[in-house]
């Protein structure tokens, strides 16, 4: 990727006649959790609070970590769960999850929490008309780690995903375990191999295959789907994804089944190949009742390097053999495969695939359908918010100021948007136009705009409109195959 080595950060772009105007929260990189309004004034700051993510309730109860598992025993394992209030205060907490005694640690109890949680009240954690999440009572899903063996996928140590459910007391009333589903996820021959060989080994904790990596998880809330019969969406069941096997599912509360699956492979159907490959894709969600696209799916499609299978010159293992590099956010039909919406480095205004890494986040990352139709999109690896239109216009931007000390990078995430009514210790911001700077002629202080000569030159031709690149573009390769 080709990026500026100086260029401005916070809010960049503000058109308030065309947004969805709110407060917005996402972690700043080591820290602690930032609340920003629509013109980058940051309301509240929890210093030193941990988000994987950071989530605003109604209320201005903010939830967050208080700490991180040291990395020699543990790999993203969050200590607990917490609620804090407005002045940080902890409401709630849970941490009873499994017991861990790490050498040279003081024992203690974690919830090895991870990527996603999700309270009674709100299926998605982000805000829905009548959808409220509770902060005094209800349940919470929590997405967890859990290290163990399991000789179908591997004699090496795994480190598993598993969902549970705490009530408001913190007991532990239902859990889900993915590996025990290791046949139901549709791997090949060839990714069985090299899942056997090399679970995606990681060197966390004296090295534990991370070989699903899920990253998201939501209850699917009131949908027309399961209104109309389809049993497959009922309001309870569970929608997740997984990063490094390029798959999506649902999964019945209930039975614990997979009862919807796409990936791992996406060249088996020709509903799959035209959806085209998921790769490393994060914050699969069912847009809630009473939003814009409800009942569709909308997930950050990354791109970047992930998934088993045969080998190829880009994976001569068969690990992380799918590559991309640039990103897609998509909304499409669950029943039918078919993309309702889509925002891709096409719908940026780039030429493909020439400029299509200026839109791309190999991780983390997210998207947020918001009440009027736009989206709020996290472009994580480079800390970018941005808010579009369903015309796909830029609306606003920000650029996360907060780099990291540990890993030097700005990173995001997952943001949310909720309104400002969410948060009535703060009053309604003035909401100031940010107009978006013509970038040819903007100039760093002692940096020169001016030309001092312009020179003819006899028998110079007209620039012709070409995208005859080093490179096929990509309009030429749909072109091929409408002539085929």
């Amino acid at each position: 990727m080709s990026y500026p080595s100086v260029y401005p950060t916070g809010v960049t772009v503000y058109n308030p006649e065309k947004c969805w105007s709110g407060f917005t929260i996402f972690q700043a990189r080591e820290q602690g959790a930032v609340l920003v309004d629509m013109n980058g004034v940051e309301v509240n700051f929890w210093k030193g609070l941990h988000g994987f993510p950071n989530k605003i309730f109604p209320g201005g109860y903010v939830l967050g970590h208080l700490g991180l598992r040291n990395n020699n025993f543990g790999m993203q394992d969050q200590t607990d769960l917490v609620q804090v209030d407005w002045d940080g205060n902890i409401v709630w907490k849970f941490d009873q999850y499994e017991y861990i005694d790490d050498p040279g640690e003081k024992p203690q109890w974690m919830a090895r929490q991870h990527h996603d949680y999700q309270r009674t009240g709100n299926p998605v954690g982000y805000y829905a008309p009548g959808m409220e999440p509770l902060t005094d009572k209800g349940n919470t899903l929590i997405l967890c780690h859990k290290n163990l063996k399991d000789q179908r996928i591997s004699e090496k140590l795994l480190l598993d995903d598993t969902i549970i459910e705490v009530d408001w007391d913190g007991n532990i009333i239902w859990e889900w375990t993915c590996s025990e589903h290791f046949d139901d996820l549709g791997f090949s021959e060839a990714a069985k191999n090299i899942l056997s060989r090399d679970p995606n080994m990681r060197a966390a904790g004296g090295g534990m295959g991370d070989w699903m990596h899920i990253n998201s998880m939501s209850a699917l809330g009131p949908n027309k789907w399961y209104d109309a019969g389809d049993e497959r969406f009922h309001p309870d069941n569970i929608i997740w994804d997984s990063r490094e096997a390029n798959i999506m599912a649902i999964i019945s509360k209930a039975t614990g089944k997979i009862v919807w699956k796409i990936g791992p492979d996406y060249d088996t159907t020709p509903e799959l190949k035209k959806l085209g490959w998921l790769i490393g894709m994060h914050h699969a969600h069912m847009i809630p009742r009473g939003l814009p696209g409800e009942g569709n799916i909308l997930v950050f499609d990354n791109g970047g390097w992930a998934g088993y299978g045969a080998p190829n010159p880009m994976a001569p293992k068969g690990l992380k053999n799918a590559w991309r590099d640039y990103s897609r956010v998509l909304e499409f039909d669950p029943t039918t495969l078919k993309i309702v919406w889509q925002y891709t480095p096409a719908e940026a205004g780039l030429v493909q695939p020439a400029d299509s890494h200026r839109f791309y986040s190999p991780f983390i990352s997210g998207a947020q359908r918001l009440p009027n139709g736009n989206t709020l999109i996290t472009e994580g690896s480079g800390g970018r918010l941005i808010e579009v239109t369903d015309k796909h216009e830029i609306v606003w931007e920000y650029i996360s100021p907060y780099w990291g000390k540990f890993m030097k990078m700005n990173m995001v995430y997952r943001a949310y948007r909720v309104p400002y009514e969410w948060v009535p210790q703060a009053a309604k911001p003035q909401e100031t136009p940010v107009k978006r700077i013509d970038v040819t002629t903007f100039r760093v202080p002692g940096a020169a705009l001016e030309r001092k000569k312009e020179t003819a030159v006899a028998g110079v031709m007209a620039y012709q409109p070409s995208m005859a690149l080093c490179i096929a573009d990509d309009s030429e390769d749909s072109k091929d195959k409408a002539g085929k």
